[in-house]
């Protein structure tokens, strides 16, 4: 799981996709470097509602998951897509969201640091 700070740009209304799927997407701008970068989420099933008490340009958290899948076209031709899917997402005085699950937080550095000190005994 990944963690990024930002402002909220953009909350999309719910696209209901089928009657077993919806979805919500948000853009939230991160400045931490040089250039800000506009970066587009996804919520879906039941976090979608976990925006509804958020506005743009608040400050938040954004918890979420790196997703990938391929998908083949028609004729035959072959794509690979990404997702970043949204977990939890908190203001950023760290009141969470009222309809957000809170996971087990970690932060890049702390995720780094464990996987460092972790012992590989694995044989490949």
């Amino acid at each position: 799981m990944f963690n990024i700070n930002g402002v909220l740009k953009v909350i999309n209304d719910t696209q209901v996709v089928s009657e077993k799927f919806k979805k919500r997407e948000i853009v939230v701008t991160d400045s931490t470097g040089q250039y800000p970068q506009d970066i587009l989420f996804q919520l879906t099933q039941d976090k979608t509602d976990a925006v509804n008490d958020l506005q743009v340009g608040q400050a938040v958290q954004v918890s979420f998951f790196i997703r990938g899948r391929e998908w083949t076209s028609p004729q035959g031709e072959v794509r690979y897509f990404n997702s970043l899917d949204v977990w939890a997402i908190k203001k950023a005085d760290g009141a969470a969201a009222p309809s957000a699950q809170e996971p087990p937080m970690r932060t890049t550095e702390e995720a780094q640091a464990f996987t460092a000190s972790a012992d590989d005994d694995l044989p490949f």
